[in-house]
Protein backbone atom coordinates (compact mmCIF):
# COMPACT_ATOMS: atom_id res chain seq x y z
CA UNK A 1 0.00 0.00 0.00
CA UNK A 2 1.20 3.17 -0.68
CA UNK A 3 0.28 5.56 2.28
CA UNK A 4 1.06 8.89 2.02
CA UNK A 5 -0.60 10.36 5.58
CA UNK A 6 -2.52 8.75 8.44
CA UNK A 7 -4.56 10.47 10.38
CA UNK A 8 -5.82 9.53 13.84
CA UNK A 9 -8.88 10.66 16.17
CA UNK A 10 -11.17 9.62 19.20
CA UNK A 11 -13.79 11.00 21.53
CA UNK A 12 -12.61 10.71 24.89
CA UNK A 13 -13.69 6.88 25.52
CA UNK A 14 -10.89 6.15 22.84
CA UNK A 15 -8.11 8.52 23.74
CA UNK A 16 -6.33 5.78 25.45
CA UNK A 17 -6.48 3.60 23.01
CA UNK A 18 -5.81 6.00 20.35
CA UNK A 19 -2.13 6.82 22.32
CA UNK A 20 -1.51 3.02 22.25
CA UNK A 21 -1.55 2.72 19.14
CA UNK A 22 0.15 5.90 18.01
CA UNK A 23 2.98 4.17 19.70
CA UNK A 24 2.48 1.25 17.71
CA UNK A 25 2.53 2.67 14.61
CA UNK A 26 5.79 3.94 15.55
CA UNK A 27 7.56 0.67 15.58
CA UNK A 28 6.00 -0.27 11.77
CA UNK A 29 7.74 2.89 10.75
CA UNK A 30 4.31 4.61 10.41
CA UNK A 31 3.27 8.18 11.71
CA UNK A 32 -0.18 9.10 12.52
CA UNK A 33 -1.07 12.80 12.41
CA UNK A 34 -3.38 13.60 15.86
CA UNK A 35 -6.56 15.31 15.31
CA UNK A 36 -7.54 14.64 18.93
CA UNK A 37 -9.30 14.67 21.49
CA UNK A 38 -6.67 14.95 23.69
CA UNK A 39 -7.47 13.80 27.15
CA UNK A 40 -9.66 11.44 28.52
CA UNK A 41 -11.18 13.85 31.29
CA UNK A 42 -14.22 15.83 29.36
CA UNK A 43 -16.72 14.21 27.59
CA UNK A 44 -16.49 15.49 24.04
CA UNK A 45 -18.73 14.34 21.06
CA UNK A 46 -17.23 11.61 18.71
CA UNK A 47 -19.04 13.29 15.44
CA UNK A 48 -16.90 16.28 15.57
CA UNK A 49 -13.84 14.22 15.31
CA UNK A 50 -14.95 12.30 12.75
CA UNK A 51 -16.12 15.75 10.67
CA UNK A 52 -12.56 16.58 11.44
CA UNK A 53 -10.91 13.29 9.82
CA UNK A 54 -13.13 13.85 7.00
CA UNK A 55 -12.04 17.47 6.47
CA UNK A 56 -8.64 16.27 6.71
CA UNK A 57 -8.61 13.15 4.95
CA UNK A 58 -7.96 14.45 1.00
CA UNK A 59 -6.26 12.20 -0.89
CA UNK A 60 -6.39 8.95 -2.37
CA UNK A 61 -3.18 7.69 -0.60
CA UNK A 62 -4.64 8.81 3.33
CA UNK A 63 -6.19 7.20 5.53
CA UNK A 64 -7.30 7.49 8.58
CA UNK A 65 -8.26 5.46 12.42
CA UNK A 66 -11.04 6.22 14.10
CA UNK A 67 -11.86 5.47 17.99
CA UNK A 68 -15.13 6.10 20.16
CA UNK A 69 -16.26 3.84 22.67
CA UNK A 70 -18.02 0.93 20.57
CA UNK A 71 -16.98 2.45 17.15
CA UNK A 72 -20.34 2.38 15.92
CA UNK A 73 -21.28 6.30 16.61
CA UNK A 74 -17.69 7.53 15.02
CA UNK A 75 -18.01 5.20 11.75
CA UNK A 76 -21.58 6.55 11.05
CA UNK A 77 -20.60 9.82 11.17
CA UNK A 78 -17.75 9.60 9.12
CA UNK A 79 -19.35 7.67 6.53
CA UNK A 80 -22.10 10.35 6.15
CA UNK A 81 -18.64 11.80 3.79
CA UNK A 82 -19.14 10.99 0.10
CA UNK A 83 -15.19 10.25 0.34
CA UNK A 84 -15.23 8.93 3.22
CA UNK A 85 -15.39 4.48 3.29
CA UNK A 86 -14.72 4.12 7.14
CA UNK A 87 -15.12 0.18 7.94
CA UNK A 88 -15.81 -0.39 11.48
CA UNK A 89 -13.47 -3.84 12.35
CA UNK A 90 -13.51 -6.41 14.98
CA UNK A 91 -10.82 -9.58 13.86
CA UNK A 92 -7.95 -9.22 11.10
CA UNK A 93 -10.73 -10.97 8.63
CA UNK A 94 -12.93 -7.72 8.78
CA UNK A 95 -9.97 -5.44 8.41
CA UNK A 96 -9.38 -7.51 5.35
CA UNK A 97 -12.07 -7.40 3.73
CA UNK A 98 -12.20 -3.63 4.48
CA UNK A 99 -9.43 -3.21 2.15
CA UNK A 100 -9.57 -5.79 -0.41
CA UNK A 101 -13.30 -5.66 -1.06
CA UNK A 102 -14.71 -2.35 0.01
CA UNK A 103 -11.16 -0.22 -0.28
CA UNK A 104 -11.79 1.13 2.94
CA UNK A 105 -9.99 4.50 3.96
CA UNK A 106 -10.24 4.40 7.79
CA UNK A 107 -10.81 1.81 10.52
CA UNK A 108 -12.67 2.37 13.06
CA UNK A 109 -12.44 0.54 15.95
CA UNK A 110 -14.76 0.20 20.06
CA UNK A 111 -12.21 1.15 22.60
CA UNK A 112 -15.10 -0.88 25.38
CA UNK A 113 -15.20 -3.39 22.39
CA UNK A 114 -11.63 -4.02 21.02
CA UNK A 115 -8.50 -5.48 22.96
CA UNK A 116 -5.18 -2.83 22.39
CA UNK A 117 -3.50 -6.24 21.09
CA UNK A 118 -6.32 -7.54 18.58
CA UNK A 119 -6.55 -3.25 17.10
CA UNK A 120 -2.51 -3.51 16.79
CA UNK A 121 -3.24 -7.23 14.39
CA UNK A 122 -6.32 -5.16 12.85
CA UNK A 123 -4.17 -1.98 11.66
CA UNK A 124 -1.04 -4.51 10.27
CA UNK A 125 -3.76 -5.86 8.52
CA UNK A 126 -5.65 -2.62 7.16
CA UNK A 127 -2.38 -1.40 6.31
CA UNK A 128 -1.10 -3.87 4.59
CA UNK A 129 -3.97 -5.35 2.31
CA UNK A 130 -3.88 -3.99 -1.10
CA UNK A 131 -7.89 -2.77 -2.70
CA UNK A 132 -8.39 -6.18 -5.30
CA UNK A 133 -10.02 -3.87 -7.86
CA UNK A 134 -12.32 -5.59 -10.53
CA UNK A 135 -15.41 -6.80 -9.60
CA UNK A 136 -15.07 -5.06 -6.33
CA UNK A 137 -14.63 -1.56 -7.61
CA UNK A 138 -17.80 -1.64 -9.57
CA UNK A 139 -19.35 -2.47 -6.23
CA UNK A 140 -17.25 0.11 -4.56
CA UNK A 141 -18.30 2.89 -7.24
CA UNK A 142 -21.95 1.80 -6.55
CA UNK A 143 -21.81 3.29 -3.18
CA UNK A 144 -21.21 6.55 -4.22
CA UNK A 145 -18.10 7.28 -3.13
CA UNK A 146 -15.85 6.56 -6.15
CA UNK A 147 -12.26 6.53 -5.11
CA UNK A 148 -11.66 8.98 -8.73
CA UNK A 149 -13.41 11.89 -6.33
CA UNK A 150 -10.52 11.77 -4.02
Amino acid sequence: MNIEKIFIASDHAGFELKDEIKKFLQTLNLTAIDLGTNSSEASVDYPDFANLMAENLKNQNEYGILICGTGIGISIAANRHKHIRCALCHDIYTASMAREHNDANIIAFGARTTKPEDAKEMIKKFFSTEFAGGRHLRRVDKLGCCRAQL
